[in-house]
């Protein structure tokens, strides 16, 4: 029998240093996520950009098409991005609120 499949023998120990510090951590992930945010808005405010451009060719429609239907899903990916990162600072303030009420 594997050592590494059998529970703890004793539930593990509550270490409040190391909940803050879980809580910083998630707070970091929650502002690399809105960096991530902004970046998506950057790339969609260039898409719109060229989706203004006049290109009277029918080839020219379909392209503005194509960036149109790519910047769709781009703003669904940034709406997702978005939430994520709400819920990620939710969590790390859940984190700390645990760390400062104890076991």
């Amino acid at each position: 029998m594997s050592v590494g499949l059998m529970p703890p023998a004793n539930p593990p120990t509550f270490d409040p240093l190391e909940c803050a510090s879980r809580s910083h951590d998630l707070q970091r992930l929650a502002w690399r996520l809105k960096v991530c945010v902004d970046q998506v808005d950057t790339v969609l405010a260039s898409l719109r950009r060229t989706q203004l451009e006049d290109w009277l060719s029918p080839a020219g429609r379909a392209y503005r098409t194509t960036i149109a239907l790519h910047a769709s899903a781009l703003m669904r990916a940034r709406e997702s991005l978005d939430g994520a990162a709400a819920l990620v600072l939710r969590h790390s303030r859940n984190v700390s609120v645990s760390a400062e009420r104890g076991p």
